[in-house]
């Protein structure tokens, strides 16, 4: 029998990771929030891999609860995520998808694009999506996953937080409100070059927020975080030191 693999948060996101590596022939330990992972690992200390499948604003905590000897094991697929996450959390070489497909609950998943994965594990995640005919391709170095991470952050926190503002889907976003996701996309990118400590390809940046706005042109703008994700952006721009006045103007106004 293969070694299990650890599934921590079984929401809409886990549950269907869950079944593509089942499909594989791996047995699936699903962990949720009444259970404690050290007693899981005494049982399971050497698992195939450990996906993290909780939303962004647990992340920080259950990656600082991850046992230590599950660390290595590692794959995460959160909104918002970049480097500095998972290495303030001591975990080294983490397995990352950026996950371009939508799970709600009662319907099928919805592609937006093909996601891309990097890491150790990348082969297994790939293998498992398409068990399940979610497309995925493998990234090849760090320099691409940050690329990656950055452009998913750019979409969704431009669109959420535009979205605040006019409503709607993100063609009207892109075709009638062209000005507003400018200003929003560029405070977003000042604050993602601050939390990636470089400065990130904009142009290229703005053709894969095209192109994914491209992929579903009817996908909703404002989400239920987008009030969480423009105080978060905030929070973040206030320790830059970063103006970011578009977002700041939008939050006088909607927060």
């Amino acid at each position: 029998m293969k070694d299990p693999i650890i599934v921590i948060g079984l929401g809409e996101l886990g549950s269907v990771f869950a079944r593509g590596f089942l499909r594989l022939g791996y047995p699936v330990q699903g962990i949720t929030r009444e259970m404690d992972s050290d007693v899981i690992a005494k049982s399971i200390p050497n698992p195939a891999a450990v996906l993290v499948a909780v939303g962004e604003a647990d992340i920080e905590q259950t990656l600082a609860e991850i046992p230590q000897q599950w660390k290595d094991k590692v794959i995460l697929l959160q909104n918002e995520l970049l480097p500095r996450d998972w290495i303030a959390a001591e975990i080294k070489n983490p397995t990352v998808i950026s996950v371009w497909f939508e799970k709600k609950k009662g319907m099928d998943s919805k592609v937006v694009l093909p996601s891309p994965i990097y890491g150790a594990n990348a082969k297994l995640v790939f293998d498992a999506l398409a068990q399940i005919d979610l497309p995925s391709f493998v990234i090849d170095t760090e320099e691409e996953l940050t690329y990656e991470l950055v452009r998913k952050n750019l979409y969704i926190l431009t669109t959420n937080i535009a979205g605040l503002e006019v409503g709607g889907n993100v063609d009207t976003l892109a075709n009638q409100h062209s000005n507003i996701m400018q200003a929003v996309a560029n405070d977003v990118l000042d604050i993602q070059d601050w939390l990636t400590e470089t400065q990130n390809d904009r142009p290229r940046l703005m053709e894969g927020l095209l192109e994914a706005i491209n992929g579903d042109l009817e996908h909703g703008c404002m989400g239920r975080s987008a009030p969480a994700r423009l105080t978060r952006a905030i929070g973040f721009a206030d320790k830059a030191g970063l103006e970011i006045h578009k977002l700041r103007t939008l939050a006088a106004k909607h927060l």
